[in-house]
């Protein structure tokens, strides 16, 4: 579904990502681990349209991926991406909204009833519609994070991009979340990426588990060298050894 090709990326010509090279199946979950600071976020941007890469390729489906956000493309931030002037309706209903009229910002007709009707089933779906006609200041942290996911459904991407998703919940709330997500996968057939500072949980939730590290380092030079793909693992422990940066010694998979 997704190639990627010599990748790099750097702003003012410090080198934030490169050398990245990945075959990506269709249906594929894929947990993004590292540090802070190597990238991560970064190439989620890069991923959704939001940044441009400096160099390489991405290509979806053999075609050049857009350099701009689309309905193939959603994404669910740390922080949860809501209108707090809108009910979780209201919220869901957005998207369709703008798309059918940009400037009376209310789809008509055919088009409105079947965008109600997909916003209806994903408020079941997610557990929000005794909430329905709630404002997200009216809702817990946990059912605004499944609001914001049931927002990115909404266009039926065929690419869910997920920034820290679970990182401000709390552990209760954050296993409801991960058994939300792992039904929504499996029913929605999505390619996940998924970028998480917890290690467990990337192998809990993921099929495959792509660690972001530099393998290249100068004391005297810190900024010279950016990140890359380090390991990269199926949840069986199986690697994809053709994606390992093979410079180092450090960054062979074990």
């Amino acid at each position: 579904m997704l190639t990627i090709r010599n990748l790099e990326k750097d702003y003012g010509g410090v080198p934030v990502l490169e050398r990245i090279s990945l075959d990506i199946k269709e249906g594929c979950f894929c947990g993004i681990v590292g540090p802070s600071g190597c990238g991560k976020s970064t190439f989620l941007r890069i991923l959704l349209g939001q940044e441009a890469p400096s160099r390489g390729e991405l290509l979806l489906d053999g075609v050049p991926l857009p350099n701009e956000p689309s309905t193939e493309r959603g994404i669910v931030f740390q922080r949860y991406s809501v209108f707090p002037h809108l009910t979780a309706r209201e919220n869901l209903l957005l998207a369709h909204d703008f798309e059918g009229s940009p400037f009376l910002g209310r789809a008509f007709g055919t088009r409105r009833r079947e965008a109600e009707r997909m916003a209806d089933q994903l408020l079941d779906r997610t557990g929000l519609d005794p909430a329905r006609d709630r404002y997200p200041a009216q809702l817990s942290g946990g059912m605004q994070q499944r609001l914001a996911i049931a927002q990115a459904l909404m266009k039926r991407p065929r690419m869910l991009l997920l920034d820290e998703p679970f990182g401000a919940l709390d552990p209760g709330v954050r296993l409801e979340m991960h058994d939300l997500l792992l039904e929504l996968w499996r029913e929605h057939g999505m390619t996940v990426f998924m970028v998480t500072h917890d290690i467990s949980e990337a192998f809990k939730l993921s099929t495959r588990v792509l660690t972001f590290d530099k393998v290249r380092t100068d004391p005297q030079f810190p900024d010279a060298y950016g990140a890359t793909v380090t390991y990269d693992l199926s949840v069986d422990g199986t690697a994809f050894p053709d994606n390992i940066e093979k410079d180092d010694p450090n960054a062979e998979a074990g």
